[in-house]
């Protein structure tokens, strides 16, 4: 149960902050309130994880789910660039991911 709840705290990382990129420096309302929220449930969700998971386990998937979310968010939603190289370096990301996953 705690992975999952590892894996919807990363997910809630991807949604603050896509949509901090919103919130025009906190001047829209609906954004900055997605945004805080979406952190706020993001930390209180890695907390709970790390009840049960090891910090360094945790911190680093919370992290690559996060980073791997917005990237991808970033590139089909922001059509920001992409190369092969930007798909080898996540599935870098990805290996560390499920490597430190079968490992603790």
């Amino acid at each position: 149960m705690h992975w999952l709840i590892l894996f919807a705290a990363g997910l809630f990382e991807v949604v603050w902050a896509v949509s901090l990129k919103f919130t025009e420096g906190f001047t829209k309302l609906l954004p900055s309130v997605v945004t805080v929220v979406g952190t706020i449930l993001s930390f209180v969700l890695l907390s709970i994880a790390m009840k049960k998971l090891p910090l360094s386990v945790s911190y680093a998937i919370w992290t690559g789910i996060g980073t791997i979310g917005t990237v991808l968010v970033g590139i089909f939603y922001f059509q920001e660039s992409f190369s092969i190289f930007h798909g080898i370096c996540l599935v870098m990301i990805l290996c560390g991911i499920i490597g430190l996953r079968l490992l603790s």
